[in-house]
């Protein structure tokens, strides 16, 4: 079981904090969530300063996060949240559109599990809502590439890569690379001939050797230390 299904009680539906600063936006999304039987709208809010004090108070599974509000922003409210004792099973789920690449990299630093197109379709928004509730980085490799390789190409990234990564045995390196390239635990194990829960392990340590809070942010990493090809 992952993190963030372990601190719910098993079979428990994944509570939700929709937050957006428009509430037909808002009341689309619940209309959407509340006939699914495994997920629950535990709130609402409609600015990044809200959507603080609602996390703290409803401690949801997923918070499902619009960049661009009134007062504290998206990537403000992420970062707060990301650093709050006692949410630190909670996932942010960014929504974005493809004119904000610049937000979605800021949403990944500051701690958002993944992101989705403010157009994505019911079965997509369900599906990534799930997708980070599992623990697992919900990242559309086509956008993710484009965004992290044109704001980390830089002279002053290449030259500090080697420092970030010195901390990584080289199998975590290679580790860092496949999951910066999308692969599961699953196809981690059958690239590098381990089982699962070998290349779980190996996930595991170099996330706090970087300090990454997931694997979003161990994303990240890999294309910014230049380990997944720009």
């Amino acid at each position: 079981m992952t993190a963030a299904a372990g601190d719910r009680q098993r079979g428990g539906p994944i509570r939700v904090l929709l937050v957006d600063d428009e509430v037909l936006v808002r009341s689309g999304f619940r209309l959407l969530l509340d006939v699914e039987d495994d997920i629950e709208v535990v709130g609402e809010a409609s600015t990044g300063g809200e959507a603080v004090e609602q996390a703290r108070a409803t401690r949801p599974d997923v918070v499902l996060m619009d960049i661009r509000m009134p007062g504290v922003d998206g990537i403000r409210a992420t970062e707060e949240i990301a650093a709050t004792r006692g949410l630190e099973s909670t996932r942010v789920l960014v929504l974005t559109t493809y004119e904000t690449d610049s937000y979605v990299y800021d949403a990944l630093r500051a701690g958002a599990s993944g992101f989705l197109l403010k157009d994505a379709g019911p079965a997509e928004l369900l599906h990534g809502i799930r997708v980070v509730d599992a623990g697992d980085a919900l990242l559309a490799p086509r956008i993710t590439r484009r965004l992290i390789g044109r704001l980390t190409a830089t002279e002053a990234a290449a030259r500090v890569a080697e420092e970030r990564l010195s901390v990584l045995t080289v199998r975590e390196r290679e580790v860092l690379a496949l999951v910066g390239r999308g692969l599961s635990n699953e196809e981690i194990g059958a690239e590098l001939v381990l089982s699962p829960a070998t290349a779980r392990t190996h996930v595991s340590h170099t996330m706090r050797k970087l300090g990454a809070r997931d694997r979003a942010q161990l994303v990240v990493v890999a294309y910014e230390t230049g380990l997944v090809g720009r």
